[in-house]
């Protein structure tokens, strides 16, 4: 029986855990904002504007293995507080890149803060499930994740409108400044992000040093090197699953990034109504996660993700061929049928690989990457012909991910000639 010492202890860790929820969500849903703010504050175009997106997420691809790798080395807490202190570095740099308006600088300091986000999101998810009963941790994983909601809530109703300054001059006004007034602008639009990067800084750096002394229930688990390899591609759900999870991150981050640039062109919303109902579309989100949760009890996972696609696949069609105030909203119905579908492609993909379903895991957080790499098809289609009509690029998405829940979900396994060649022993 569990003492009551113990138990507080327990609670304790749970909260530090679940404020990591909080904190992912908060960095990567200030990316919609930091994107038109770049843009304005280093002079981009929507091309260029797209690598903000690529910089953050291509760092779930890179890091997710070196993460995992560690916590498997040393431990759970030791992987938690190197991610903290590396995306703290991260959210410091924001200053000098500021000061020097240095879009490379910027670029590179969103790595690191996605780095260190890598780091939290690996650990945070398994480890929550250890820290009480078996029977109850969903539940407390459930519970978690709705602070995801709360983070990017906080992110888009509040750190936004210290980011976006609401100023917004023409192409003839800007030309029309003299130089000293132009780099005026300029450094006064690039510095709106110093407060809220230095302030999250802070709060990394509060909660690692809360986690260096705290102490962690131990989990017991192999210790040495992961071994990689590819055979569990041999089963074709996953292989779709890995797919269809690469292009559903990569359709999410077109449609929440660039959510104030559509607004701004399709419908001539300015950027202070645009950030508002950004809010409102990441609340939708949070709502469309309850609401699937709870239609999952009398539906199919494969059958919900399959009529969510299809009602996407329309309101895409409408937000990209004809737009306007309606099309913006629709973004909201987007949104709310998007909430349940990265946990339930993750779940399908790997479902019922026995002892290869670490490494699955693994892959699924890989995919990742694909919201660093199809928003940048987006900012090319929008730099070469207009914003609206780039939406096409997450609307292709969705049909692959309808096709996953209408069939690629289904159970086969190719048969792999050369075992050896593989390396198939699970790791």
């Amino acid at each position: 029986m569990e003492q009551p010492q113990e138990k507080s202890k327990n609670s304790v860790v749970l909260i530090l855990i679940i404020s990591l929820f909080f904190l992912w969500a908060l960095t990567s849903n200030l990316l919609p904002s930091l994107i038109p703010h770049l843009k304005k504050a280093c002079q981009l175009n929507d091309f260029q504007s797209a690598f903000i997106d690529s910089a953050y997420w291509i760092a779930y691809f890179f890091m997710a293995l070196p993460a995992a790798n560690i916590m498997r080395r040393y431990s759970y807490k030791t992987g938690i507080i190197a991610g903290l202190v590396i995306a703290a570095i991260g959210a410091l740099l924001f200053y000098p890149a500021a000061e020097t308006r240095s879009f490379g600088l910027f670029l590179g300091a969103l790595f690191l803060v996605a780095s260190g986000m890598t780091f939290l999101e690996t650990a945070a998810n398994p480890y929550i499930t250890v820290l009480g009963s078996p029977e109850t941790s969903s539940q407390r994983l459930n519970f978690a994740q709705a602070f995801n909601g709360l983070g990017a809530f906080v992110a888009a109703f509040f750190l936004s409108k210290l980011v976006l300054s609401g100023t917004e001059l023409t192409t003839d006004q800007l030309n029309a400044m003299s130089p000293e007034a132009l780099n005026s602008y300029l450094a006064s639009e690039a510095g709106r992000v110093k407060l809220p990067y230095i302030s999250i800084a802070v709060i990394l750096l509060a909660v690692a040093f809360l986690f260096f002394i705290v102490k962690m229930p131990k989990v017991a688990e192999e210790k040495g090197s992961f071994k990689f390899d590819f055979a569990v591609f041999r089963h074709k759900h996953f292989k779709n699953g890995v797919i269809a999870q690469f292009f559903y991150v990569g359709a999410q981050v077109c449609i929440s990034s660039f959510f104030i640039r559509y607004s701004k062109f399709s419908a001539g919303m300015p950027e202070a109504e645009a950030t508002n109902l950004l809010g409102y579309l990441l609340l939708c989100f949070m709502i469309g996660r309850y609401v699937g949760t709870f239609l999952m009890r009398t539906i199919k996972a494969e059958t919900l993700l399959t009529i969510y696609s299809a009602c996407n696949i329309l309101l895409l069609v409408y937000i990209t061929f004809i737009g306007g105030r309606l099309g913006v909203f629709s973004m909201m119905g987007v949104e709310f049928f998007m909430s349940i579908m990265f946990p339930t492609i993750f779940a399908l993909g790997i479902k019922d690989l026995g002892a290869e379903t670490k490494i699955a895991s693994s892959y699924m957080v890989m995919a990742i990457v694909g919201g660093a790499t199809i928003p940048l098809a987006l900012g090319y289609i929008a730099r070469h012909y207009n914003m609206q009509l780039a939406y096409i690029v997450p609307l292709i998405c969705f049909f692959f991910i309808l096709y996953f829940g209408a069939k690629g979900y289904k159970i086969t396994t190719s048969q792999i000639p050369d075992a050896a060649k593989y390396n198939t022993a699970a790791q």
